[in-house]
């Protein structure tokens, strides 16, 4: 088995501000034809960041698709043109008011790889300092410090929601206990 498929036509049903939405028909590697639906996004970075206090920096922030208030890590949407270490350092600033000296990249995450081609960037670091937020005029949230053992066992109960956060909770909290963060 190759375990591929051929994209044989396409069309591209809607183009919005942030996605846009694909129908493709595609070839199986059994001959047969099918209809792929994709979701095209240009990918984003997200952090855990950490204060010297081994306090986990999220933010709460409502998020319309699931009509609630989320606990997520800082995290954003890149530019097309835009690195993602760049965007990284961005975020933290606009969305935390903070910088860091020092970051670790953490590789990258699919998301919804059943239907959207959108990669995150994971990275975590330590404030260096502290200054204020800069958020884009449609964005509302509030930061929160977390005591990471707090956090850990937030995301091992099922507390944390978000897939990005619990990832990068899991992987702080491992660093941290291994001395590398």
């Amino acid at each position: 088995m190759e375990l591929t498929e051929k994209r044989l036509s396409g069309e591209e049903l809607y183009h919005g501000r942030i996605i846009r939405v694909q129908l493709d028909r595609v070839r199986l590697e059994n001959g047969t034809e099918a209809m792929r639906e994709v979701v095209r996004h240009p990918g984003g970075v997200s952090a855990a960041i950490l204060t010297q206090e081994n306090e986990m920096l999220f933010v709460r922030q409502f998020r319309y698709p699931y009509a609630q208030v989320v606990l997520e890590c800082p995290a954003g949407k890149l530019e097309p043109w835009e690195d993602p270490f760049e965007a990284m350092k961005r975020e933290q600033k606009e969305e935390t008011g903070t910088t860091s000296d020092a970051y670790l990249e953490l590789g990258r995450i699919y998301p919804t790889p059943g239907y959207c081609d959108e990669v995150l960037h994971l990275y975590a670091c330590r404030v260096a300092s502290w200054g204020e937020q800069h958020l884009d005029p449609d964005e509302f949230l509030k930061v929160e410090r977390i005591p990471l053992q707090k956090a850990l066992e937030m995301a091992m109960n099922g507390e944390i929601h978000d897939a990005k956060t619990q990832i990068l909770v899991l992987r702080a909290a491992r660093l941290v206990e291994e001395g590398k963060l």
